[in-house]
């Protein structure tokens, strides 16, 4: 497994509404490593989804660089490689669905990179099914509810087999069970095709399941680890205005209140088993 993503002391300036140069990322420094779920969590304004649209070429450097598989994303000879390797999903699946038909959709991507058709059907069969969307091929995607929309979404990606998703809060619009069916196929395409994952998320619990946990404020990465390394840090995280796992949480108040228990205890699962041994 070799390294996929790295970035090396990049920042990113724009433009504010009165033309002044604003910084938005500040001397980012990260690796991101083939079959790796890493989560980037953040409050608004962090700059997290600034840094995620570098990953493929969305954005470019101010200064810096981002290189996708060794590529320099500000080497444009390199643009059509990297947006191959890395894949986008975004918050809003109706923004990425462009057919009236699902399979329609997911050969969408491969089409326009000239793919044989042959190879299209196979690729468009593969994907719907490591999503579970096989059943839907001739389904109209408005009438998908909003998981099945996303898992659309991420099929898309996959059968231009990318070999890097980027997902920017991909479950912020959708009802609880929505956001189950949408985690459970980012971990299955993860775990199970070996697809390396950046997720983008304000949500903790989400976060969880990631192997490595960036945390980023005002434009820097102010914390990185397990997600035990992390999310034991409770009072640091909550100085951040970041929420915390209710797990989490609790253990840190009882061992407040002088109550002895395990170190970083993060999950529902470990409390449990902590409290009733």
């Amino acid at each position: 497994m070799g390294e996929i993503i790295k970035a090396e002391h990049l920042c990113y300036e724009y433009r504010g509404a009165d033309e002044k140069r604003v910084r938005a990322l500040t001397d980012i420094n990260l690796s991101i490593q083939e079959g790796e779920f890493v989560a980037v969590i953040g409050t608004n304004g962090s700059g997290k989804s600034t840094l995620a649209k570098h990953f493929n070429a969305l954005l470019l450097p101010t200064s810096g660089n981002c290189y996708v598989n060794g590529f320099n994303t500000c080497d444009e000879k390199y643009l059509w490689n990297i947006r191959q390797r890395v894949g986008m999903v975004f918050q809003n699946p109706d923004n990425q669905i462009v057919a009236t038909i699902v399979e329609e959709d997911v050969a969408f991507g491969p089409e326009n990179l000239g793919i044989s058709p042959a190879e299209i059907a196979k690729r468009v069969e593969e994907a719907l099914q490591i999503v579970g969307m096989e059943d839907y091929r001739q389904h109209a995607p408005h009438l998908l509810s909003g998981g099945q929309k996303q898992r659309v979404a991420i099929a898309g990606v996959l059968a231009m087999q990318s070999r890097c998703l980027v997902f920017d809060e991909p479950t912020a619009m959708l009802d609880p069970r929505g956001r189950r069916e949408v985690l459970q196929t980012v971990k299955k395409i993860n775990k199970e095709e070996g697809i390396t994952i950046v997720y983008i998320t304000h949500d903790m619990e989400e976060a969880l399941h990631a192997d490595k946990v960036i945390v980023m404020n005002q434009g820097s990465i102010v914390q990185e680890g397990s997600p035990a390394d992390v999310f034991s840090q409770v009072s640091f995280l909550k100085s951040l205005g970041l929420d915390v796992p209710l797990a989490a949480d609790i253990a840190q108040e009882l061992c407040n209140r002088g109550i002895e228990l395990p170190q970083k205890i993060i999950t529902d699962e470990e409390l449990v088993v902590a409290l009733c041994p």
